[in-house]
């Protein structure tokens, strides 16, 4: 029981709505303190619900970052919004991230019109202001305001940290009373083989062309842990991964000439991969067409879309 001079622990979920590329992620990871979720300048880089958890004295904030909602092109397109949607069906405060280096778009509104079928609680969060001037920051604080009924609009830069702890203390102001829902030092609920083919993609679109990155996906066909014969009481663990694309004139993208390209995608992802898994990795990468995935059921189920 609460004593009375004493706040109420809080918990609950928080989705992260927004149009492709308006910074939910890199906001998402910029409250959990560590990396959650994968980012890059490419639209739809995040094509999954991804839970990040932020554990304070006062209470546990679950930040689910979503897939930027947007108007589909495939049944990938279709199947992410329905992630979106299901989530905000589910949660306790809706944060809606609206950049502050591009104006308020037609995929702002958009959006806008969705989230009046929820109940919860709007947060307006314009992102990105370290990118941004006072004037862009102001005009765009007044345009946000106008696109939904919200609790609060704040201004936030998740690179530069500015109102990141404010913008916390409001989340889980808003959450309802109750215990903490994960263990104080869990920070995702993400299984392991999901994050491992995450950084993968995440390395690859850094690297590959334009018409790639829609058509990119990656999944971990092997994962063995083993002794690691160079260092005595270490673990080593071989990766065995496929990079899918949908066309065979993209295939030789990826590889390069003389496979140089995929081995500079091993070598950025590996980094990344040794620290998730705090052990020596040894990285195998193929690249496989599997034609017209984004549109094909099947596909898509084996992809886990």
């Amino acid at each position: 029981m609460t004593a009375p001079d004493e706040q109420p622990y809080r918990s609950g979920f928080a989705c992260l709505v927004g149009r492709p590329n308006a910074g939910k992620t890199t906001l998402t990871n910029a409250m959990v303190g560590t990396k959650v979720g994968i980012v890059s300048n490419r639209p739809q880089t995040t094509r999954h619900a991804i839970r990040g958890v932020l554990t304070r004295p006062g209470g546990q904030l679950v930040l689910v970052d979503t897939p930027g909602l947007h108007k589909p092109k495939s049944l990938l397109g279709r199947r992410l919004n329905d992630v979106v949607r299901d989530t905000l069906a589910d949660v306790d405060v809706i944060v809606f991230c609206v950049p502050a280096d591009q104006p308020v778009g037609a995929g702002d509104r958009f959006i806008a019109r969705q989230l009046k079928e929820f109940t919860a609680p709007v947060v307006v969060v314009v992102t990105k202001t370290d990118a941004a001037s006072k004037k862009q920051i102001a005009e765009q604080l007044m345009a946000a305001s106008s696109l939904v009924e919200a609790a609060e609009v704040v201004p936030v830069s998740a690179v530069a940290g500015d109102q990141v702890e404010l913008l916390e203390d409001l989340l889980v102001g808003l959450l309802p009373e109750g215990p903490p829902m994960y263990p104080e030092e869990q920070r995702t609920d993400d299984d392991v083989e999901r994050q491992i083919a995450e950084l993968i993609r995440e390395a690859a679109l850094e690297k590959v062309y334009e018409e790639v990155p829609h058509s990119l996906a990656v999944t971990v066909e092997e994962l063995v842990r083993r002794p690691d014969p160079k260092k005595p009481g270490a673990e080593l663990v071989e990766v065995h991964a496929l990079l899918h694309v949908e066309r065979q004139t993209q295939k030789p993208m990826l590889l390069g000439r003389g496979g140089e390209m995929i081995k500079r995608i091993g070598t950025e992802a590996r980094a990344g991969l040794e620290q998730l898994l705090g052990a020596r990795v040894h990285l195998d990468l193929h690249v496989t067409v599997l034609g017209e995935w984004q549109d094909d059921p099947k596909k898509l189920n084996r992809l886990g879309y």
